[in-house]
This record gives structure tokens, C-alpha cells and sequence, in this order.
């Protein structure tokens, strides 16, 4: 998938299953979402990127949490999660394609395998003194939870490589443009995001996603490649419906339309964020 060699000590059907552990463990944990239309929304963009990823054998599961933390992930097997907090940050249906799509690219891509092979190698000898006295359970979960950047909850953090975030933006913005969706709104949604990290409280996607002026140079000469990959889709949805704070959403015909590509983004895009409440209350 990445077209490179990976360091792997763990079968994939091994990853899977605990993917789905560290999924039910977490949405357990977590309370789900009761608005409506954020679950609508992000099961119908899930959906679109789930068709685009073309992994039948993926048993796709799209969650919404109701926590005003700015986070996403997507455990092996298609479980993704959204937290409600990184909707407004988001702005629009695309903006959710740009961190839906993203967190589905670490999957694809097997990042978290590869990083739980590194711990692996590691943790070495503590590694096989766990496995003999039985806490082979509680260190699985553990790497599982630090690989797909899970730890915030926990007490701990491992920002994915600069390597892993680069595959990731990049087979992320193919799959959106795949899905349909305008993949110009990547570059104003890691810009938007960029404004959070000086904030004294920034949000946890940024603790495992770090955001920098040379990512979005970098996305936005990716640009190139997904435009004909977006003109190529069955449909196309552009910046799709606007994300509203109360959850509501003017009518369809009332929505804006997306700027032409290569325009600069308005400041209307950069106004969601300021007024969402801060994180960590």
C-alpha cells in the first residue's frame, strides 16, 4: 500500500483484532453522539470514503462521540470514530473528508502495525517477561492505543513519524478526491488547524497530527494529482453541506458555492474554529 518496505512483526489478523478491541473499548467508554445530523453526516461521508478505499473486507463502523474533544481515529478493519469537538474546526463535509479520509490512510497504510512492531522491537526483553507473566493482554492494548494515537485519554502520546503523516495526507487526499469531495479544502483545513496549535490548550489531534505551514505547501502541491483523480468521480460533492455549532444547516440551495479551484480561501472558512469553547475545561 505505501510502496515501501515495513517493518511488521504482527500478523494483520492479529492487528484487526485488536483494533476492534480498542474500538469497543473506547466507544464503550465513551458516550456516543445524540445529534442527528452530525451522525448522518459522518456516516454518509464515511460511507463515500469507505466505497473509495475498496476494502470489501473491511467491516466499516462510523461512531460519533459526544466530547468537545478536537480528535478522530480509525482502528484496522474500517472502525473509525469522530469526536464532536473537530466538527465546527471542520467547517463543512469536506473538512470532515479531509480528517476522515486521513485517519482511514494511517489504516490503509497499516502505520499503526508498523508502529506497534517498533515498540515491539523495543520493548525487547520487558516484551517477553510480560508474555511469561501473563500481561501480554494489558501491553497489546497499550501499543495498540499509543499506535493509533489513542493515548491522549491515557496519560500518554506518540505523534505519528513525519514519514507516516506524509503517506497518510497523501493517500488521504486521493481518497477524498475519490469520494467526491473537493480536495482544495485539505490545504484550508490544515491552515485552519494550524491557528490551534498556540492555543494553551491545543486541541489532541494536533498532539498526534502536527500542523505546519510546510504540510499544507506540501498538500497543496498534491493538488496536481487529486484534481484529475475529483473530476474523475461518479459524483461530486464539492465542499458538501456546511457543519452548523447547533447542528443545523441552512437549505441546500442556500449553501455556498465552492470557490473555483486554486482560489484563495475566504474568511468565512476560518471562522468555525474561534467559536468553538476551548478543550480541557
Amino acid at each position: 500500500m505505501t510502496g515501501r518496505s515495513q517493518l511488521m512483526l504482527m500478523a494483520e489478523d492479529k492487528e484487526l483484532e485488536l483494533g476492534l478491541q480498542a474500538y469497543q473499548e473506547t466507544t464503550t467508554a465513551e458516550p456516543a453522539s445524540t445529534n442527528q445530523r452530525y451522525i448522518e453526516m459522518v456516516n454518509r461521508v464515511g460511507q463515500r470514503i469507505a466505497a473509495a478505499a475498496d476494502r470489501p473486507d473491511y467491516q466499516w463502523e462510523f461512531r460519533v462521540i459526544a466530547s468537545p474533544q478536537q480528535n478522530a481515529f480509525c482502528l484496522p478493519g474500517g472502525k473509525v470514530a469522530v469526536y464532536e469537538g473537530i466538527l465546527p474546526v471542520c467547517d463543512n463535509e469536506a473538512g470532515l473528508a479531509v480528517v476522515m479520509s486521513h485517519e482511514v490512510a494511517h489504516a490503509l497504510a497499516r502505520h499503526g502495525g508498523e508502529r506497534m512492531s517498533h515498540q515491539m522491537v523495543v520493548s525487547g526483553a520487558q516484551t517477553a517477561v510480560d508474555y511469561v507473566t501473563r500481561k501480554r493482554d494489558e501491553r497489546e492494548r497499550e501499543w495498540v492505543m499509543k499506535a493509533y494515537g489513542l493515548g491522549t485519554q491515557y496519560g500518554f502520546v506518540l505523534p505519528y513519524s513525519r514519514k507516516h503523516e506524509s503517506e497518510a495526507d497523501s493517500m488521504g487526499l486521493m481518497l477524498m478526491a475519490k469520494a467526491g469531495y473537493d480536495p482544495t479544502e485539505a490545504v484550508r483545513f490544515w491552515q485552519r488547524f494550524a491557528t490551534a496549535k498556540d492555543q494553551p490548550a491545543p486541541p489532541e489531534f494536533l498532539s498526534t497530527h502536527p500542523a505546519d505551514e510546510r504540510r499544507s505547501a506540501e498538500l497543496a502541491e498534491l493538488l496536481t494529482e487529486a484534481r484529475p483523480i475529483y473530476e474523475a468521480a461518479p459524483q461530486k460533492f464539492g465542499l458538501g453541506e456546511p457543519i452548523m455549532l447547533m447542528g443545523t444547516a441552512p437549505p441546500v440551495a442556500q449553501m455556498p458555492t465552492p470557490p473555483a479551484q486554486g482560489a484563495p480561501p475566504t474568511a468565512a472558512s476560518f471562522n468555525a474554529f474561534p467559536q468553538h469553547p476551548p478543550i480541557w475545561q
